[in-house]
């Protein structure tokens, strides 16, 4: 493989440290030697990753956090960009987190250093005038969805679509029966997992109406049992508080285990987000919601760009789910939709169908296209 190959890497969340990992093993499957130094978290530490920096120190989110951090965060910044102008690597690549990494990104390729940016930002949907600064900033986009890249180059920016890992990690065939026993419940019984978020905000906004939509469902189908998965310590907390009002469902709540209770519903309510995606990878019918304060919405309504906000309908562009937002999601509305599923098994059926076609575009053996597109773009692919 002929001179060793030595690559930077920034990753600032759990979601990028799992991608930064199969990126390095991929790319040690061609160039064994390959060294990576940079931001890591564990997954690529366990790999011999060198990390100048603890990975945890840029997972900040929100609006107010990233303000407190911004005197570290711009020391880091900083301070990576002089370690990689010294110690040029053959590349740079940064995964996700695109408020630290796309400046750092464009200051390195202004060195002369080539770069790559894994995970697009939202930037179809909106604040589209970023394309302009992640045009100066990248070598090369990789997304994980296609319709991204189809956006960027329609904005002649160079991307390829690699696919998203968990389309290659989760079977095509989700095994419901299993699900079920694992949560000790009968083969038989109809099932609707409540997925409220992963956030306190969330929680608070759409956790109350979901456990009022499960109640209204019930009054319709009395044999109807839920699933409720609790992201951390602190949700379960929150959502004791609020189910302690409704003794009268016939609920579980669980302690993460998200993955575990779709695969065990016959039908998905849920929050608008990234897990909208594996609820079409395990394919379950879903009803997408959200609600947030009357101000946000009215703002973030008027950027978003995008026709639709939930994954399965992106990628399908078409409106598979339904999507219900604000004042429109009552219990009402969201029983309807969610009994749809349970009284007109053929609309599930179809709806799994569009998922399996979703599901096998998406499966594309995504660590190993990024690794060669990042070694191609360098010359040392063969």
């Amino acid at each position: 493989m002929g001179q060793s190959l030595r690559i930077g890497m920034v990753v600032g969340e759990a979601s990028g440290d799992i991608l930064g990992a199969g990126l390095m093993s991929a790319i040690r499957d061609r160039h064994p030697a390959a060294s990576f130094v940079g931001v890591g978290g564990p997954r690529m530490l366990a790999l011999g990753f060198e990390s100048l920096y603890a990975q945890d120190r840029l997972a900040v989110m929100g609006y107010i956090e990233p303000l407190k951090r911004l005197p570290e965060l711009l020391r880091m910044r900083a301070g990576l960009k002089r370690y990689f102008t010294e110690h040029r690597p053959d590349l740079f690549v940064g995964i996700d987190s695109p408020d630290f990494n796309l400046d750092l990104e464009r200051a390195l390729r202004e060195a002369g250093i080539p770069t790559v940016h894994y995970v697009s930002p939202s930037v179809w949907a909106w604040k589209q005038k970023r394309i302009v600064k992640i045009a100066r900033s990248v070598d090369l986009m990789l997304t994980l969805f296609p319709f991204e890249a189809d956006f960027y180059r329609r904005h002649q920016v160079a991307v390829e679509f690699v696919g998203h890992p968990l389309a290659d990690t989760i079977p095509l065939a989700c095994d419901t029966p299993a699900a079920r026993h694992k949560l000790g419940i009968e083969a038989g019984a109809e099932v609707i997992a409540l997925m409220p978020g992963s956030r306190g905000g969330e929680i608070k906004f759409l956790a109350p109406v979901f456990l009022q939509t499960a109640r209204w469902c019930l009054q319709r189908r009395p044999n109807l049992r839920f699933v409720l998965p609790a992201a951390n310590s602190q949700r379960r907390q929150q959502l004791e508080l609020m189910v302690s009002d409704y003794g009268d469902l016939p609920l579980t709540l669980l302690d993460g285990d998200s993955h575990t209770a779709m695969a065990a519903a016959d039908a998905v309510l849920m929050a608008s987000g990234t897990t909208t995606l594996e609820a079409l990878l395990l394919k379950r019918p879903m009803v997408v919601a959200y609600k947030m304060a009357a101000l946000s919405y009215a703002i973030v309504s008027r950027m978003v760009k995008s026709e639709f906000i939930s994954l399965p309908n992106l990628l399908a562009g078409q409106q598979l789910v339904p999507e219900i937002l604000q004042s429109q999601a009552t219990p009402e509305n969201l029983g309807a939709a969610l009994l749809h599923y349970l009284e007109q098994p053929d609309a599930a059926t179809a709806l799994q169908s569009d998922y399996l076609s979703i599901h096998r575009q998406l499966r594309c053996d995504a660590s190993a296209r990024a690794a060669a597109a990042v070694l191609n773009l360098i010359g040392r692919g063969a």
